[in-house]
C-alpha cells in the first residue's frame, strides 16, 4: 500500500507497524515519528499500524554546535 512519507509516494506492507517502518528505513538515532499530523509515542511504535494514504512524517534529531 501506499503512504506519503516525508513528502514523497512510499509502499508499506499491509498491516505494517510504525515499529516494522523503522526497521525497514534502519533509522538510528533519535527521531520523532508524525502520522497525519499526530506525534506517536515511542511506546506505541509496535501497536500503531499504518493505513493506505497515510502521511508520515519523520524527524531526525542532529547533533551540532
Amino acid at each position: 500500500m501506499k503512504v506519503l512519507l516525508n513528502g514523497s509516494s512510499y509502499s508499506v506492507k499491509n498491516n505494517c507497524s510504525v515499529d516494522s517502518l523503522i526497521k525497514n528505513l534502519d533509522l538510528n538515532g533519535k527521531y520523532a515519528i508524525e502520522i497525519n499530523q499526530n506525534i506517536i509515542p515511542r511506546s506505541q511504535y509496535s501497536n500503531k499500524r499504518i493505513n493506505s494514504g497515510d502521511k508520515i512524517e519523520i524527524v531526525q534529531a542532529i547533533g551540532g554546535g
